[in-house]
């Protein structure tokens, strides 16, 4: 959904970087003394079939490759990067001289990168959560006009699809459900049913969206639950995963049964 590269620039992503460049390099230059000379130019064997790639095209390849995907990880980090003094690192180290800056200048300017770094995320994913907040209580509001929904003091809504037949759970008991969870627009994010396996878990020990509303399903019932952010993941859901921050969640949940009942008080 999104990149992989991390926004955040670690020292260790430019040290192994710059590792398999110096690598590549030893390699390529060690083809290229067993390679015949020659002065034509690199064939592209991609763009022309009739000519076979050698191991110096190749390398040269492989060697733009790198440089250009390096180049595309930190065009998407969200700093300034100095491309002068990025080609005179990687000439430098490429070519054995020793750094310009030292170890300490180095940890310390890398820190104070990914402190800026992550105070600009900080400000982005508050920026987005309270666009998705805003687009979660105008859902909320309309999912409240449908016929059987009920809106609980929480803010919880609940509609039943399927009435129940057994008891309603406590939150302090082991239950067994099926259930599919989308974001406001349609998007599944998660599915037991998908996988073909329910789950089972203590109701205390998840979102307290989940702990309010499987108590209002009794056994053998199916219900629909719109869950504001508040009561989901918040504004700091999993890093990466495919839950916005700010997100009304939406879950259709089935209630297989209680295996833990609650000890009488």
């Amino acid at each position: 959904m999104k990149s992989s590269i991390s926004p955040v620039l670690s020292l260790a992503l430019v040290t192994s970087a710059l590792a398999a460049i110096a690598t590549l390099s030893v390699r390529s230059s060690h083809a290229e003394e067993s390679a015949a000379p020659t002065t034509a130019p690199m064939t592209d064997p991609t763009t022309d079939p009739t000519t076979a790639p050698t191991t110096q095209s190749i390398y040269k390849v492989a060697s733009y490759g790198i440089g250009h995907n390096i180049g595309m990880q930190m065009k998407s980090a969200p700093i300034g990067i100095d491309t002068d003094e990025l080609k005179r690192g990687l000439s430098d180290a490429l070519e054995g001289k020793p750094s310009q800056v030292s170890e300490e200048q180095l940890q310390a300017a890398m820190a104070q990168v990914e402190r800026e770094v992550m105070s600009k995320q900080a400000a982005v994913q508050q920026d987005l959560a309270s666009t998705t907040k805003i687009a979660g209580a105008k859902f909320a509001e309309e999912n409240a006009k449908l016929p059987g929904v009920t809106t609980t003091a929480s803010g919880l809504q609940i509609q039943t699809i399927t009435e129940g037949t057994g008891p309603n759970p406590k939150a302090t008991d082991v239950v067994k459900v099926h259930y599919t969870g989308t974001l406001i627009d349609g998007t599944k994010f998660d599915s037991s049913v998908d996988r073909g396996e329910p789950i089972s878990f203590a109701l205390n020990e998840v979102i307290p969206g989940w702990t309010e509303g499987v108590q209002l399903i009794k056994v053998g019932g199916k219900a629909r639950l719109v869950i504001p952010s508040d009561l989901a993941y918040g504004d700091n859901p999993r890093p990466g995963g495919p839950i916005p921050p700010g997100s009304t969640l939406v879950f259709e949940v089935e209630l297989l049964g209680i295996e833990t009942p609650a000890k009488a008080d």
